[in-house]
């Protein structure tokens, strides 16, 4: 990172907003998964993910005029790295877990990233120091996804192969970590490029892994091909292009917040369109969830609401 850099994260009312959005669509992102999981091998469907998002990520760079800012040789390492981490071992590792795993556990696991990313951060990113304060935030949101979620999510599936799986989710959830704090540590660099570029990067490693490991793909058929478009386009591509957005400007423990909203997401998604019944628990995790989040976040929402 340049020493003229500003490491102060910005954090305004529209990364409040990017952070919620994310939280909305990654929320329904497992289902999704776990529909496709029948049809297709999972490094096949992390290659058609990121395949399509690539494809859609470039074009809008192509038409930005591919601008990038990326000056320093040095640097082309460290993007290529959080390409990799960044998109394609994280999608890799999941949706190859999600065979073994409860959704639940899944969801754990990327609340997880909350809590990696803010040690990470507090010796990597300058203004990214841990407080007491935002440790116990985090800690009373990462409460909430438990209670949410419930004891089922720690229950064993009786799967051979189970172990893994959660490591292998786990492992997802360090990868995103660790790519967040990379991210942020990059020079000045255009959003849409930066994640057209990991994406192109994830694509190309990923694709490698399925022609070798899962020889051809199995033909998804019209419904096959519309989930992985959706999950191309949607919660990778779109969603990608936020979440650089917001590690760039508000910074990777930000970011992190959008973790623990994912599962509360897909909850409440439950709730609301597949008639599952409302938990009391629901409740009582959006409190300890939405008082994690302001107490860690307390100076920014302090700044966001009390300007006058």
């Amino acid at each position: 990172m340049t020493a003229t850099q500003d490491t102060t994260p910005q954090i305004t009312g529209a990364s409040w907003a990017m952070v919620a959005t994310l939280g909305f669509v990654w929320g329904g992102t497992f289902l999704v998964t776990e529909l496709a999981l029948e049809i297709m091998t999972p490094f096949w469907i992390a290659s058609a993910r990121i395949g399509f998002a690539a494809i859609l990520t470039l074009v809008v760079w192509g038409l930005r005029g591919r601008a990038l800012f990326l000056t320093d040789e040095r640097d082309w390492p460290n993007l290529v790295l959080v390409g990799l981490l960044s998109t394609a071992l994280p999608f890799m590792a999941l949706a190859w877990g999600q065979q073994y795993v409860t959704a639940g556990f899944a969801g754990v696991s990327m609340a997880a990233v909350a809590l990696i990313v803010l040690p990470l951060a507090h010796f990597m990113v300058p203004g990214e120091r841990m407080s007491l304060r935002r440790l116990i935030g985090f800690l009373i949101g990462f409460g909430g996804v438990v209670v949410l979620i419930g004891p089922d999510a720690f229950r064993s599936t009786g799967i051979e192969g189970e172990i893994w799986g959660r490591l292998a989710c786990l492992g997802a959830a360090s990868c995103y970590a660790l790519s967040s704090v990379l991210m942020r540590r990059l020079p000045p660099i255009d959003a849409v490029g930066l994640s057209g570029i990991t994406l192109l990067i994830g694509a190309v490693f990923v694709l490698s892994m399925a022609v070798t490991i899962e020889g051809a793909p199995a033909s998804p058929g019209l419904y096959g091909l519309g989930l992985l478009a959706f999950l191309g386009l949607v919660p990778t591509a779109a969603a990608n292009m936020l979440r650089v957005s917001v590690i760039r400007t508000a910074g990777p423990v930000f970011m992190s917040l959008t973790n623990y909203q994912v599962p509360m997401w897909s909850v409440i998604l439950g709730v609301t369109l597949l008639g599952e019944p409302l938990r009391a628990s629901l409740l009582v995790a959006m409190v300890l969830i939405l008082c994690g989040v302001a107490l860690s976040q307390y100076g920014a929402l302090k700044r966001l609401f009390g300007r006058g």
